[in-house]
């Protein structure tokens, strides 16, 4: 052993270890240009889905009005046959809705709806309802709601 650390105490000796020194400092940034194009990559696509769902959001701001309006309507058939119309209007250009009436304004909701029932079945109601009172019509307002919630948009609506 070295004679200038006899006799000195295990303490002593700890003492005199020089230090371990401190691993460099590991970059966060990715080291290949190619994590940083795939980063980019993904950023932009996240942004465009979120641009897409949020115009989609806004784009059906007449459904969630509609439907709120129909909750409000009670079954209605006059008061669901007005708020049907207004949907048609803002979902489709108003030179093709506003002046469809009877037998013509059944077959458009039909054709644009997921679910038939408008021109032969409990949706009839709605072609005379602004005109003759009707008692409450569950059944009319089922299909009237499942028309504003699944109506087809055209493709190049204006």
């Amino acid at each position: 052993m070295n004679e200038e650390f006899q006799g000195l105490a295990l303490v002593e000796l700890i003492d005199l270890l020089e230090e371990v020194p401190e691993p460099l400092a590991i970059p966060m940034t990715p080291q290949t240009p190619g994590w940083i194009a795939l980063a980019a990559v993904i950023l932009v696509i996240g942004l465009v889905l979120v641009r897409w769902g949020v115009n989609r959001h806004r784009a059906n701001a007449y459904r969630r009005a509609a439907l709120h309006e129909l909750e409000e309507a009670r079954d209605d058939p006059s008061t669901v046959a007005a708020i049907l119309r207004r949907t048609a209007i803002a979902a489709y250009p108003r030179e093709k809705v506003a002046s469809l009436s009877g037998a013509q304004w059944l077959a458009f909701l039909d054709r644009t709806a997921s679910r038939r029932g408008f021109a032969d079945g409990p949706g009839r109601v709605f072609a005379t309802a602004p005109f003759r009172p009707h008692g409450p019509d569950p059944v009319a307002a089922s299909l009237a709601r499942d028309w504003v919630k699944h109506h087809k948009i055209e493709v190049g609506r204006g």
